[in-house]
C-alpha cells in the first residue's frame, strides 16, 4: 500500500472564553481550554495510482487528515505511513516524494513571475536541468499556460494562478499528491480544465492522489472510489457507483407533455420537484419507477420521458443526514 492510515486521531485544545468583562480580565491569569476531536478514529488504505475522493461537510476533518498525511500535523494517536515513511518525521526524502495543493493557500510570489517559484523549487528538490525542462514543458502544455510563465502572478486570473500553483507543486513529479479544494472559487469552465488536467496527470505519471472538494462534479468526474468523513469518522469507503444503490431509494422521472396538464394529476405518481404544465420532474421510489413510467406513457400524450438517478450531491446529503440521526 502507498498510504496506510490506522486508527488516526487528532485533537486540538481550544481556548474557551465566557462573555463579560470580568471573565475576560480573569482569563489573563487563568485560561480554560476544551479538547476538540477533529479526527476521532479513521483507518483506510490507498494503493499505488489510485485517485480517491475524500469528501465531507465543513469541519468533518478532511483538511486535518491531509495535513497529518503531509506531515504538517502530528497525530494525537494512531499510525500513518506514506511510501513507507512516517509523515510527521518530516524526512527530507519523504517531502521530495509528495505534493500538497491547498486551494486557499499559495506558494507563489505575488510580484514575481511564477517561473521564479518553479526555478526555486528546481533547486530545492535537486531536479536536473533536462528533467526540469521536460517536466515544465509537459505541465505548462497540459495546463495551457506556456505564454504566461513570465507574467507577474498579480496579473494572472484566479484560474491561471491555480494552474501555476499546480505546476509549482508538481514540478518534482511527486509519487503522492494531496489536493485540498483545488477548484475552489473557480468558474465552471476553469473547474473542468483543472479536472481534466488532474485526470491526465494521474494517467501519465501514475501518481497516487487524494482529493478533497466541495464540488461533487470534481469527485464524480475523477474518482471511482470515495471516502466520506463526517464528525471525524469515516461513514463510507467504497465505489462511488455503489453509494447510489446503497443510499438512494429514489429515481427522477422527467416528463415532457405534448398537451398542458394540471399538477394535481401527477401527485399520485410521486413527489413533484418541478412543474410548468408541459414539463414535470417527479421523484419516485426505485422499486416503482418502471411501473410509474409505464402508467404515465399509457395515460398521457408524452413527447419525451427520461429516468435518471438523483444528483450525487443529493445522495451525499442523504448519507450525512442518515449519519446524524
Amino acid at each position: 500500500m502507498i498510504i496506510t492510515v490506522s486508527h488516526l486521531k487528532r485533537d486540538f485544545k481550544v481556548y474557551k472564553r465566557s462573555s463579560g468583562l470580568i471573565t475576560a480580565m480573569g482569563s489573563i491569569f487563568h485560561r480554560t481550554y476544551e479538547t476538540v476531536e477533529a479526527i476521532e478514529d479513521i483507518s483506510f488504505d490507498i494503493q499505488k495510482g489510485e485517485l480517491v475522493g475524500f469528501i465531507g461537510p465543513n469541519g468533518a476533518g478532511k483538511t486535518t487528515t491531509l495535513k497529518c498525511l503531509s506531515g504538517l500535523l502530528h497525530p494525537s494517536s494512531g499510525e500513518i505511513k506514506v511510501l513507507g515513511y512516517y509523515p510527521y518525521e518530516r524526512n527530507s526524502n519523504y517531502l521530495k516524494e509528495i505534493g500538497l495543493v491547498m486551494g486557499q493557500k499559495n506558494q507563489l510570489w505575488w510580484d514575481l513571475p511564477a517561473m521564479e517559484t518553479f526555478n526555486l523549487n528546481k533547486m530545492i528538490y535537486g531536479i536536473s536541468d533536462d528533467e526540469y525542462k521536460n517536466t515544465l514543458g509537459t505541465l505548462s502544455s497540459l495546463l495551457e499556460v506556456k505564454d504566461l510563465l513570465t507574467t507577474p502572478v498579480r496579473q494572472l486570473s484566479l484560474g491561471q494562478r491555480m494552474k501555476m500553483e499546480l505546476i509549482a507543486s508538481l514540478i518534482h513529479k511527486p509519487k503522492v499528491l494531496f489536493l485540498d479544494e483545488p477548484t475552489i472559487g473557480l468558474d465552471v469552465i476553469m473547474q473542468k480544465k483543472i479536472r481534466e488536467f488532474i485526470a491526465e496527470y494521474n494517467s501519465i505519471y501514475k501518481s497516487t492522489i487524494l482529493l478533497t472538494s466541495h464540488y461533487m462534479s470534481d469527485v464524480k468526474k475523477l474518482c471511482k472510489r470515495v471516502i466520506i468523513i463526517d464528525h471525524g469518522r469515516i461513514i463510507y469507503d467504497g465505489n462511488l457507483s455503489e453509494i447510489v444503490e446503497k443510499y438512494s431509494k429514489f429515481k427522477i422521472i422527467t416528463v415532457y407533455f405534448k398537451k398542458p396538464i394540471e399538477a394535481k394529476e401527477l401527485t399520485r405518481y410521486g413527489k413533484l420537484k418541478f412543474f410548468n404544465r408541459e414539463k414535470a420532474i417527479i421523484t419516485v421510489g426505485r422499486e416503482k419507477v418502471s411501473k410509474i413510467a409505464a402508467r404515465l406513457l399509457e395515460k398521457y400524450d408524452i413527447g419525451d420521458l427520461n429516468i435518471e438517478e438523483l444528483e450525487i450531491d443529493e445522495i451525499i446529503n442523504m448519507v450525512f443526514s442518515k449519519n446524524n440521526k
